[in-house]
């Protein structure tokens, strides 16, 4: 059976393939009587069977009823008249099998990240092209300022998207802050606070690290014991949101800690910004990085930074020229600045659009909304995890909403978990980091991923999973817990509503 019957088979009627695709009935009788159905409608037909009917079997079958030609003339016909003599020599590196386009499986993803693009990003990226220093992208780009400074709540002229990943956001940040030489406090609660460690010691920088227990914040007493005995140190760094474990730290206080003993802060804000509150002017952040394919549901490899005009003050007054040339922030000033652009480095332009459009759906929502949502999903896929017997490595006064580190049942392999996850349900969680490997199971729910559909659909595929590994899980008791944590936070705002009416109304 081809994948046009198959189709037919699956809905009852042409009639209703029509339909669910908006198409003619005629279109359809086509593809049944050519026994094909044409590649460009690959990804629709795949969406609309869940995958039962998968895109590449529809490619693969189109292609070979009507292969695709790539050349206007036969094989041996050149277009300069006589043929190529001897062997072209380029076929000697050629792939020794057929590639054909590449067609994504559609995931769930519910891991530490990436997360699902929303539709009107992914559409705003496919736009065309145009150059970095076309007037038209250099207003856009002061619009993305303006974005990102409301999302990081700050008026710092210097927030712009850096062209790499967050750890080109994290190095760009030490890279400009650290001279050889300097002394750095790095508090490392995870695996990103070690990366910052790494970060001060290939600068020439002498950190001085303040350890703690993997899945503990951060503790302000150690931080400021590290200062009195290192008063020299000139910058404090650490993660706010720790993405390997789920655990939050105190911003503010570690901010106002450092500021007490004249070091300027570097905060990695990569698994928090947009997901729980980050306010750089209210905390006195100096210098922050994120990144955009975390809690703003934008294509990987963009990183949103801001930096204080104290510290743009000291990159400037800088005697020693920045161990990098292009993440020079003197150099980036020129085209990220508010004056007439000059020319750095080929920006992603598309990548941008993709950025601005994520942005403008955060304001569109309102941010205090959008930090809402993350803990509303995050109550009830807890109290979906827990009513199974699972628990969370950080307690709940420091967990994270939007990513939740939770511990694998004894005698369970984790990794087959996952693997089963992915292969039957199209779902993505992620694994543990360093020590934790084995251990934990990264649940994500950011940005676009973060939906009532995606909560309850982890909930029972994860459930299902466990039940035919031998655990005692009844199948369904997670997702009633969490439709119970929903109904009571839908009756809490609801009684809430009516209070407020009413003191209006008295």
């Amino acid at each position: 059976m081809n994948c046009a019957e198959r189709l037919v088979a699956l809905f009852g009627s042409q009639a209703e393939v029509a339909r669910r695709l908006r198409l003619d009935r005629a279109v359809v009788s086509n593809w049944v009587k050519s026994g094909y159905v044409p590649a460009r409608w690959a990804m629709e037909v795949e969406a609309l069977t869940s995958g039962q009917i998968a895109a590449v079997e529809l490619l693969n079958e189109a292609n070979a009823r009507k292969p695709i030609r790539l050349k206007s003339r036969p094989d041996g016909e050149s277009l300069f008249g006589s043929p190529l003599s001897g062997k072209d020599v380029m076929n000697d590196f050629a792939p020794l099998r057929r590639i054909s386009s590449f067609h994504p499986p559609q995931r769930t993803l519910m891991g530490p990240g990436p997360t699902e693009i929303h539709p009107r990003v992914l559409t705003t990226m496919s736009q065309p092209a145009i150059g970095y220093l076309d007037p038209v992208f250099i207003e856009m780009m002061e619009e993305l300022k303006a974005l990102l400074r409301y999302v990081y709540q700050t008026r710092n002229p210097l927030t712009f998207p850096i062209s790499g990943p967050g750890s080109v956001g994290m190095e760009y940040s030490f890279v400009n802050l650290v001279a050889p030489g300097d002394k750095v406090v790095v508090c490392r609660n995870g695996v990103f606070g070690g990366r910052m460690i790494e970060n001060v010691q290939r600068m020439g920088g002498v950190p001085v690290v303040v350890d703690e227990t993997w899945g503990e914040p951060v503790d302000p007493n150690k931080l400021e014991d590290a200062l009195k005995k290192n008063r020299d140190a000139r910058v404090v760094a650490f993660v706010h949101a720790e993405t390997s474990t789920g655990v939050q730290s105190d911003a503010r206080t570690l901010v106002e800690i450092a500021h007490r003993y004249d070091a300027l802060t570097i905060v990695d804000a990569v698994t928090s910004l947009a997901g729980t509150p980050v306010l750089v002017d209210e905390w006195g952040v100096d210098a922050i990085y994120s990144a955009s394919q975390k809690c703003l549901s934008c294509t990987p490899g963009l990183s949103p930074v801001s930096f204080s005009d104290r510290v743009v003050e000291y990159v400037k007054s800088r005697k020693d020229k920045i161990h990098s040339w292009f993440m020079d922030m003197n150099l980036l000033l020129g085209y990220w600045g508010a004056t007439t652009r000059t020319y750095h480095h080929t920006a992603p332009t598309n990548a941008l659009f993709a950025l601005h459009e994520a942005l403008l759906l955060t304001h569109e929502e309102g941010l205090e909304n959008c930090w809402a949502r993350h803990q509303r999903h995050h109550t009830a896929l807890k109290a979906g995890l827990e009513s199974i017997g699972l628990t969370f490595l950080v307690k709940p006064e420091y967990q994270l909403p939007q990513m939740n580190a939770v511990l694998c049942p004894e005698g369970v392999e984790e990794a087959a978990v996952r693997r089963t996850l992915l292969a039957e349900f199209n779902l993505e969680i992620g694994a543990g980091l360093g020590p934790l490997a084995g251990k934990v199971w990264r649940f994500g729910i950011m940005g676009y991923s973060c939906r009532p559909d995606n909560v309850m659909l982890c909930l029972a595929a994860l459930g299902s999973v466990l039940s035919d590994m031998g655990l005692p899980v009844h199948v369904g008791d997670a997702e009633a817990a969490a439709h119970a944590a929903y109904a009571a936070m839908h009756a809490k705002a609801a009684q809430a509503k009516a209070k407020r009416a009413a003191a209006r109304a008295a």
